[in-house]
């Protein structure tokens, strides 16, 4: 346990108003756009000095009669006299916090606060108060912290932050990699719950666990909310993303079709030990009327979003009943989630090794958790394979490429699951083609709303489902 660091309201105080101006400004935000108003500030330190801390920051966004509360996971250092070596993460530099007058940087890009998240996993420490506390876990069999690591946070990740911890020059320990979640939710993290159960069962497509980070928080009514903050996992340096892989392929005019296959065998491994290593359920009627009502509803909101797939609304009816008809569908189990090309790494030692398991990050942590039907894993992926393609200057080249990708994934998940999606008529067949249209419905309008320069790309997988 860190030792005692003196937090007054009035610094709290101050904090929260910085916070409140910079964080909407940052990728992890979940409500651009919308007025912000601060509702809590909770923040424990780290380390001794009170140098590395951690803010559990509860905000109100939108319209007063239709606002929501979310509480964000903000890491800070705050330093009483500037350091250059940090001006790009500068938050803010305030008059008095705690005392003193203190420079606000962004916890992630400081070796400080990176160093203290470390020393809370590898010593199985802890730090705060019953309100707002932190514990770190080393995980069983797990790889160990590198002593005087160095830290750099990736770009890109959009609800996430994430840092990757090398070993020093010369040292044989792995590189890890550090998941800061920013949205807090009540509940154990699929991130950590799936990984943690995939690389215990000794399944090496996932990448080894370290660690991860626990607590409490205030939650917005009130209550005392218990999650994760962060996982520590293996860090599979020169590694390509899958996305890169393919789309190199298209632009170098090569197939990926061996690729697709090795990654549809993969895919059918990990669920296969999901299956045996986590609760699964039976998809009995009720739960598949549910799916189907869930269906439903996206094809009435993608009709109302897009005028131009109203003229797909009846076949896409179809397929909606045909899964309250489905007999003999695959039991429900836990899933990926979110899977795409861009969640999968190719390893040169490991072949393809899959990534973020914390499913869509726009869904209740608590929808997240339960049992799903493992074809929508692979309607994720089926999705992906299309974007692919069209990054290509053919539009037949990229249907060909396409269906090349997606005749052998699904030959290989078949081979790996003994559940055939190709075969014609099947409870397999229906409840795929109903989660590859959900999930092109709602590209169609994201598309449309975001990017309409590739709405065409959906558009073409939605009048392909529904022929």
């Amino acid at each position: 346990m860190t030792g005692p660091v003196t937090t007054d309201p009035a610094s709290d105080a101050a904090l929260g108003s910085l916070l409140v101006e910079w964080a909407p400004q940052q990728r992890w935000f979940a409500h651009k756009g919308a007025s912000v108003r601060l509702e809590r500030l909770e923040r424990t330190p780290l380390d001794e000095g009170g140098v590395a801390q951690l803010v559990a920051l509860t905000v109100r966004t939108g319209p007063d009669e239709d606002a929501t509360s979310t509480v964000y996971s903000v890491p800070l250092t705050v330093r009483h006299a500037p350091d250059d070596s940090l001006a790009p993460a500068l938050v803010g530099h305030l008059p008095d916090v705690d005392g003193a007058e203190a420079w606000v940087y962004d916890g992630p890009h400081d070796p400080t606060f990176t160093r203290a998240l470390l020393t809370l996993v590898a010593g199985e420490e802890g730090a705060g108060s019953a309100s707002f506390g932190v514990h770190g876990t080393s995980a069983d069999g797990g790889l160990p912290v590198p002593e005087g690591a160095r830290t750099k946070v990736l770009g890109g990740e959009q609800s996430n932050t994430s840092i990757v911890v090398s070993a020093p020059q010369g040292s044989q320990q792995t590189p890890l990699i550090a998941k800061v979640f920013r949205v807090l939710n009540a509940g154990d993290n699929p991130d950590v719950v799936v990984q943690t159960a995939l690389a215990g069962a000794g399944c090496e497509r996932v990448p080894r666990p370290a660690g991860w980070v626990d607590g409490q928080w205030t939650a917005p009514d009130g209550s005392t909310a218990h999650g994760h903050l962060a996982h520590l996992t293996e860090f599979l340096a020169g590694s390509q993303d899958a996305w890169r892989v393919a789309t190199a392929a298209v632009a170098a005019d090569r197939g990926f079709s061996a690729e697709a296959g090795e990654l549809g065998a993969a895919t059918a491994e990990v669920h296969a030990v999901l299956a045996r290593e986590l609760p699964t359920e039976p998809a009995t009627p009720e739960r598949l009327g549910v799916l189907a009502d869930g269906l439903a509803a996206r094809v009435a909101w993608a009709c109302a979003a897009v005028p131009q797939l109203r003229e797909f609304a009846a076949a896409a009816g179809e397929r909606v009943d045909a899964v309250r008809r489905v007999a003999g569908a695959p039991d429900l189990q836990r899933v990926h989630g979110d899977y795409h090309l861009g969640q999968v790494l190719r390893s040169a030692e490991r072949g393809w090794v899959l990534l973020d398991f914390e499913g869509e990050p726009l869904r209740p942590l608590a929808e997240r958790s339960v049992p799903d039907l493992a074809l929508r894993d692979v309607a994720g992926m089926l999705r992906s394979f299309d974007y692919a393609a069209a990054t290509g200057p053919d539009p037949a080249a990229a249907g060909r490429w396409a269906a090349a990708c997606r005749e052998a994934f699904l030959a290989a998940y078949a081979a790996g699951t003994g559940v055939d999606p190709r075969e014609e008529g099947s409870a397999a067949a229906t409840l795929l083609a109903a989660l590859e249209l959900d999930k092109a419905l709602y590209e169609v309008v994201y598309e449309v709303r975001n990017r309409p320069d590739w709405s065409h790309i959906p558009l073409g997988a939605v009048r392909r489902l529904t022929s």
